[in-house]
């Protein structure tokens, strides 16, 4: 899967902005733009690394799920690590 369009990551960046969880990440002296770079690290380091990510998968999964349900499996993963779920 390619990286995101920019309306994509600009959107992926207003929604970082405007969820009340993230007001700490401009109130701590991060800049708009600044914010943004990090959207835009974040989607290339997802597209950089999806074959290490899915060869690390046992191979049952690797062969059976499809890429989104794959990507669903990463965030509820990640998510509930981070303690947002």
């Amino acid at each position: 899967m390619a990286v995101l369009t920019e309306t994509e990551r600009a959107a992926c960046w207003a929604e970082f902005m405007h969820d009340p969880a993230n007001i700490n990440a401009a109130a701590s002296g991060l800049t708009k733009a600044q914010i943004r770079a990090a959207v835009d690290a974040t989607d290339q380091w997802i597209d950089d690394n999806a074959t290490s990510f899915n060869n690390a998968l046992p191979a049952a999964v690797r062969t059976a799920l499809a890429a989104k349900q794959k990507a669903i499996l990463y965030s509820i993963v990640s998510l509930r690590r981070y303690g947002v779920l």
